[in-house]
């Protein structure tokens, strides 16, 4: 399986405006939380990146005593988030070796970042081991194997075979967590529109899709190539897209 050296993408990372816009309020730590009457809580972004997630979630969460923590294998990526976030801990490491104390966290979020990770297995192993019992692990990601039609696939085919080496599907996600003795409760969002193929040139230009950087320069100029040629036949080009999100609840139980 290739991996993302993000060293290489970190400064350009955050030129993603969907990124930025597509942060809330995280409800299921505000659930957890309401539910959970506690003098201080512990919470660990993992794989944070460049600390958009946390930014947006400590203005949200203002007024209560949140420990926060950032773990990323990305020194470049913890750089940007140190000029970001404010009294946060930042930890750098990988999720399947984590320099934490078992028992740790109350909440672990983890956004778009678990096909990264080498060792599953591991790592799930782990996030079992820091959080606390009645703790919650989050995790929220695209679900590939539901979105064979994304935009991303249409242009640059071999991304999708690139990213079925990445990927575990959502029944083996499920099944991994309860076998380890977590309650788990995953939904997918799933959505199928027409897009302006015009809207995603510059998406595909930056390059900072995390698949794109493992495809070979050749499939990806060609892509590019196939959008301009699109877009110069017909500025309007729209093409069917489809978009699938899996958000998932595991209880340590």
């Amino acid at each position: 399986m290739k991996t993302t050296d993000y060293s290489n993408i970190a400064n350009k990372y955050d030129n993603n405006q969907y990124r930025i816009d597509e942060i809330r309020q995280d409800y299921d730590l505000k659930k957890y939380i309401d539910n959970n009457c506690k003098n201080e809580y512990h919470i660990l972004d993992l794989s944070c990146g460049t600390g958009l997630y946390l930014e947006k979630q400590m203005k949200y969460f203002e007024g209560l005593n949140i420990n926060w923590n950032a773990l990323d294998a990305s020194k470049e990526m913890l750089d940007m988030a140190d000029k970001r976030l404010d009294k946060v801990t930042l930890i750098e490491a990988f999720a399947e070796e984590m320099p934490c104390h078992s028992e740790t966290f109350d909440f672990i979020s983890n956004n778009y970042a678990f096909h990264h990770y080498s060792l599953k297995e591991q790592a799930l192993n782990e996030i079992y081991r820091v959080l606390i019992k009645g703790g919650v692990y989050k995790l929220h990601n695209i679900t590939i194997h539901d979105m064979p039609k994304w935009w991303v696939y249409h242009y640059f085919p071999s991304a999708y075979y690139e990213d079925l080496k990445r990927y575990w599907n959502k029944d083996i996600i499920f099944n991994e967590l309860a076998m380890r003795g977590f309650e788990v409760n995953l939904k997918v969002e799933y959505r199928m529109e027409k897009i302006k193929v015009a809207d995603y040139l510059n998406h595909a230009l930056n390059r900072d899709i995390s698949v794109l950087t493992l495809i070979n320069d050749r499939d990806y100029e060609e892509g590019l190539e196939r959008i301009r040629y699109d877009l110069k036949i017909n500025e309007n080009k729209t093409i069917l897209n489809d978009f699938a999100e899996m958000f998932c609840i595991a209880k340590k139980i």
